[in-house]
């Protein structure tokens, strides 16, 4: 549900307010997920560039200015925030977090910019398990499906073995999951999920059905 930006008083800021808030150095980065605007429709979206205080978002719905958002980010999470400014292709967010938030997102945002540059350690901030079901479909873009085997899987990614390796980035479907391949290994290849709330609604469901 969406949720009033109000200042420390109660009262919601004024565009003046967001104005004279502190500005944050934004870093490039290439994240997935989804978004939510003010009349609670969904869909999906891609940050290029992120800071604490706000955001560059590729999206096929852009809202209007002033609107209220709401987006789940892979490795970031929930975010929520003001739009700004309506931009080709997408629009700029104005983040409502608290301070501690901010510091949080920092981290990520500093793991994010560097893990490619760096070759730093894959996130481990979801744990990883091994699923009852390890048998499971890929299927790409253009249609075609391989069947593979799931390594393990967490909220915000798994690793499958399977029998061809698509290209760094391709997008990809496994099972009822988008997502897009990060790493290749020698018997498969690890996949990024578009959004980890999207996951954790899938296991959900499935854990009522079952």
């Amino acid at each position: 549900m969406l949720t009033d930006d109000v200042s420390p008083r109660g009262l919601a800021r004024s565009p003046r307010a967001y104005a004279e808030m502190p500005r944050f150095q934004r870093v490039k980065v290439s994240v997935l997920g989804r978004y939510m605007l003010a009349d609670r429709s969904e869909y999906p979206c891609q940050v290029l560039e992120m800071s604490p205080g706000d955001a560059l978002v590729i999206a096929p719905v852009q809202g209007a200015a002033g609107e209220r958002v709401i987006a789940y980010l892979d490795h970031i999470g929930r975010i929520e925030g003001t739009i700004t400014e309506i931009i080709d292709g997408g629009f700029n967010l104005s983040l409502a977090a608290s301070a501690r938030k901010r510091d949080r997102m920092s981290a990520q945002l500093t793991w994010l910019a560097n893990k490619d540059i760096l070759n730093l350690p894959e996130d481990r901030r979801h744990e990883r398990v091994v699923p009852d079901i390890r048998h499971s479909t890929v299927v790409l873009d253009d249609g075609r499906r391989y069947n593979c085997k799931i390594i393990d899987i967490s909220l915000s990614g798994a690793a499958i073995e399977i029998a061809v390796r698509p290209a760094m980035g391709t997008p990809v479907t496994l099972g009822r999951m988008r997502a897009r391949v990060v790493r290749h290994f020698p018997d498969g290849v690890a996949v990024e999920f578009a959004s980890a709330q999207e996951m954790l609604t899938v296991v959900q469901q499935n854990l009522r059905v079952n």
